[in-house]
């Protein structure tokens, strides 16, 4: 689906908002194409379309057939699919990207066209540790460069390996979790971006720089090159970096970044999203000045997509490629037809306790906004959620006579609210919100309102819940606030579903 910024948020405005971290970027001719991390989420790897390395429209995701991606049951959430890189070669995209599920490994897929069908994956087995990146070299020799930061050659075609990984560069010195590796020949030298420093608010990228790409490699003098560790800029957590030449020659870094929000430590909600920032280069070295620019200020035309409607009304033969599910999506569970014009769900675990929940949900992109569906659920339990893991969601359910609002947190599940309601498909709602003043230290970054709406359409909160128990800060782990629909139990249909933002991003 296609992000449009915000003009009132436009000075810290990720470039692809949401739960889109890692992203790794190709230029074909005129159009780029940027793959990003999908963790414990199916369809994996979703891919954006721009022109102008600003608007972006999700085109498909790539490990979209079960054959191709099997995240079990018993993988935690933020396992799963880790770290792509995307690049093209020879007239064909290639794929590379971890797969953590019960240790599968990294695997290789291509296709012809970025939209998909991607092949059947291509085990590398010879491949460690998460993060890998493809490279090319004059005489057709591909290498492959992990988190670590080790190397070795390898046959993407067949898998194979050639070698034992090396070590070729260990980042800063003293700095944790050398991982990102992108490898590139850029004139006279082959450069190594790399990030470090940890994911969370150390995060940094660094460079080093080659006469060949297996290195010796020189470190830059000024590393690292991109961090906001310890200032006040909106967006904190920058790494995890990809370069790409612009439409008029030009350098760009996509990356990813968080945007706290309230009080202390700050709270980011909405997961790692990617962010651009300009490239210039000074004695041979990259030179990265400020993230989220203004995209009045880039020196080419702009080509805003089309606006994805806020409203799905399920009319169409397939999900939208922007919807996901938790693990999987499994046949006889989900369907389009059995009810046309309607998402039906067939429940199999009870509640989004289980990890095997049926889910389909789309990524919270704007830290104000408010998602509404109509729900028929005569015949089962569930309702509208907002999801960060199994231990960490609101939702608002209804099981035909009555509507409940449901926290969990952690070890905590409570039924907060609860109201009865006469029978027939009803309107759940969520707003989500900046939090009522007076603010201060201990103020959360957002509230979430959780209720129904009456047949003329005026919207009863049941709840207004703390937003900060569906933040990273508190969960742990990689991902971000995903709003959907599930059923719990029975079968439970969706007519249409609609999410739209209110006020800045």
């Amino acid at each position: 689906m296609p992000h449009q910024l915000d003009a009132d948020a436009v000075s810290a405005a990720p470039v692809i908002a949401g739960f889109h971290p890692d992203p790794s970027v190709c230029r074909v001719g005129n159009d780029y194409y940027l793959a990003c991390s999908s963790f414990e989420y199916f369809p994996g790897v979703p891919v954006f379309h721009s022109r102008d390395l600003v608007h972006w429209t999700q085109i498909g995701n790539v490990l979209d057939r079960p054959e191709q991606l099997r995240l079990p049951a018993s993988m935690p959430s933020s396992g799963g699919i880790y770290a792509p890189t995307l690049r093209y070669h020879d007239g064909r995209f290639w794929l590379i990207v971890t797969n953590t599920a019960e240790g599968a490994g990294n695997l290789i897929v291509t296709a012809t066209d970025p939209a998909g069908p991607w092949s059947d994956p291509v085990w590398a087995p010879g491949v460690p540790g998460i993060d890998p990146d493809l490279a090319w070299d004059e005489d057709g020799t591909c290498w492959c460069t992990v988190a670590g930061v080790s190397q070795l050659r390898i046959d993407p075609v067949s898998g194979k390996t050639y070698e034992e990984p090396r070590p070729i560069w260990s980042g800063a010195p003293g700095a944790k979790a050398p991982e990102a590796p992108h490898l590139y020949r850029i004139g006279e030298f082959w450069y190594l971006l790399i990030a470090e420093g940890g994911t969370e608010r150390g995060h940094a990228v660094s460079v080093a720089r080659a006469r060949t790409p297996d290195g010796p490699f020189e470190p830059c003098p000024a590393n690292p090159v991109l961090t906001h560790r310890g200032t006040d800029h909106p967006v904190q957590n920058t790494g995890h970096a990809d370069l790409v030449e612009g439409p008029d020659g030009s350098w760009w870094m996509l990356l990813l970044g968080v945007r706290p929000r309230g009080g202390t430590p700050g709270w980011h909600v909405l997961g790692r999203e990617t962010f651009l920032a300009p490239v210039t280069w000074e004695d041979g070295w990259p030179v990265v000045g400020g993230v989220a620019p203004d995209p009045a200020s880039l020196p080419w035309p702009l080509s805003p997509a089309p606006v994805e409607a806020a409203r799905d009304d399920f009319d169409g033969a397939a999900l939208r490629p922007y919807w996901i599910s938790v693990r999987e999506r499994p046949a006889g569970h989900w369907s389009l037809d059995e009810r046309p014009g309607w998402l039906t769900l067939r429940a199999r675990g009870g509640s989004l306790d289980e990890p095997d929940v049926i889910f389909t949900g789309r990524r919270q992109q704007h830290h104000t906004c408010r998602a509404r569906t109509l729900v028929d659920a005569s015949e089962g339990r569930g309702g509208l959620a907002v999801r960060l893991d199994e231990r960490h969601h609101y939702e608002v359910e209804v099981d035909g006579t009555r509507v409940q609002v449901v926290a969990r947190v952690g070890d905590l599940r409570s039924v907060v609210a609860e109201r009865p309601l006469p029978d027939g498909p009803v309107v759940l709602g969520v707003r989500i919100a900046e939090p009522a003043g007076p603010h201060g230290p201990c103020t959360g970054p957002d509230a979430v309102s959780l209720g129904y709406e009456d047949p003329d359409g005026a919207f009863t909160a049941l709840a207004s819940l703390d937003g900060r128990y569906l933040s990273t800060e508190v969960t742990g782990g990689f991902t971000g606030r995903v709003i959907g629909m599930y059923a719990a139990e029975g079968t439970v249909r969706f007519d249409w579903f609609e999410y739209g933002s209110e006020g800045a991003a």
